[in-house]
């Protein structure tokens, strides 16, 4: 009975990703990432944001930075309603400043900071250990997170550019480019 288990796991684990691979044909490569939803069992391809301008940021909820939380959120409701997604990655990478409980992350985000942009379960951002979408936009920017809330801006068409950690989100340079790439 366990093999014939092992055996449909695989058989399903196979089937959807050639299902995968035809559904998302036409989502940038980048995108491309089966990535579980924070405090949840939930999977979801990154490629549901294709049409959209995406800004990925690790984040943490007991950094000196945390505070970018609230203007991250402010960024995203401003611009939710023009093809603009926020998708937030926790992590312990630096110093341990992320809780270790997922619950505890999703309470601190909604009770502290209203948070209502998508969030993701906690993982590695950088070196060996990072999740594929991390490892991705680090081989494709040259780029790796140096600490927590570096910022990935990534066009519709798959352009990436990074800003790092004393980058805020409501800062011209990154204002600039969000408006450039909604055309707003």
């Amino acid at each position: 009975m366990d093999l014939l288990r092992v055996v449909m796991n695989k058989l399903v684990f196979i089937l959807f990703t050639l299902f995968s691979s035809y559904v998302y044909a036409d989502c940038p490569k980048i995108l491309n990432h089966e990535i579980r939803v924070l405090d949840s069992t939930e999977f979801i391809n990154l490629c549901k944001y294709e049409d959209k301008v995406v800004l990925a940021v690790n984040v943490a909820s007991r950094c000196g930075f945390t505070y970018q939380y609230e203007s991250l959120q402010a960024l995203y409701e401003k611009y939710s309603k023009e093809d603009f997604v926020i998708l937030g990655f926790p992590s312990r990478d630096f110093m341990y400043q992320e809780y270790k409980e997922e619950s505890k992350v999703k309470e601190f985000c909604s009770t502290e900071y209203g948070v209502t942009f998508p969030m993701f379960a906690t993982s590695s951002v950088k070196g060996k250990k990072a999740n594929t979408f991390f490892q991705a936009l680090t081989k494709n920017t040259g780029a790796k997170p140096g600490w927590n809330f570096h910022k990935y801006l990534i066009s519709k068409d798959g352009s990436i550019k990074s800003f790092s950690t004393k980058i805020e989100p409501d800062s011209k340079i990154l204002m600039d480019e969000i408006s450039k790439l909604l055309q707003l």
